[in-house]
């Protein structure tokens, strides 16, 4: 059997009378507290120093994927913005241009009459020009049935141009006199009204550095 050791009688002045198994414990003892110590002060640090970077990694990871994914689309949809930019060509090609705009304003007014719509008010206001279009204003007054507005919007679609009207602060109720009184089964039909037509290549202004429109108007 092992003999006890007796702490209580030890000289600690004098470790180098410690019982040997004494003395290899506490060397056993301190060599884990070292490398505790070296673990805690070195080890520890760089370990979170590497979880950091691996999520740096992580998210760089992530974000070349996500740039590769769109780096491999980009061929695709530069050729279907193309298109777009095409068909778009095609559909502003099929607006008034500047030279049909007033005797397309006569037509609208003038099919207007046709359906049986009393004029009131027909005014054209200033243009608005925009990126590539512009807008015509038209404050208007008009005076007839419910039938014959129909036949309006319809006699505007026929016209050899594609005819845009957009409506603003338009109101449509029955006509009656100053007092409320209904006079007829007529409507009135009161506001501003917007038709657009295409901008000729002369007048829209090219973006900074930006080449010259190749795409030129049909007829």
């Amino acid at each position: 059997m092992s003999k006890k050791v007796d702490l209580r009688n030890l000289d600690f002045n004098n470790a180098g009378s410690f019982p040997p198994g004494l003395k290899a414990g506490i060397a056993a003892l301190i060599a884990v507290l070292i490398l505790f110590l070296t673990w805690y002060v070195f080890i520890r640090g760089k370990l979170e120093e590497l979880e950091r970077l691996e999520g740096v990694e992580t998210s760089l990871r992530g974000q070349f994927e996500e740039k590769q994914a769109k780096a491999a689309n980009l061929e695709p949809l530069k050729e279907q913005l193309a298109q777009m930019e095409i068909m778009l060509q095609q559909m502003l090609r099929q607006l008034p241009s500047r030279t049909e705009m007033p005797d397309l304003i006569v037509d609208i007014s003038q099919t207007a009459l046709a359906s049986g719509i009393a004029n009131e008010l027909f005014q054209p206001l200033p243009e608005i020009p925009r990126e590539f279009y512009a807008e015509k204003p038209i404050a208007l007054r008009m005076v007839g049935s419910y039938h014959q507005f129909g036949a309006f919007v319809s006699g505007v679609a026929t016209l050899p141009r594609v005819v845009i009207m957009t409506m603003h602060d338009i109101s449509l109720k029955p006509r009656a006199n100053r007092d409320g009184i209904r006079l007829d089964g007529s409507l009135v039909l009161e506001g501003t009204v917007k038709t657009y037509r295409y901008l000729d290549d002369d007048e829209v202004a090219p973006a900074p550095g930006a080449n010259p429109p190749a795409a030129r108007r049909g007829p």
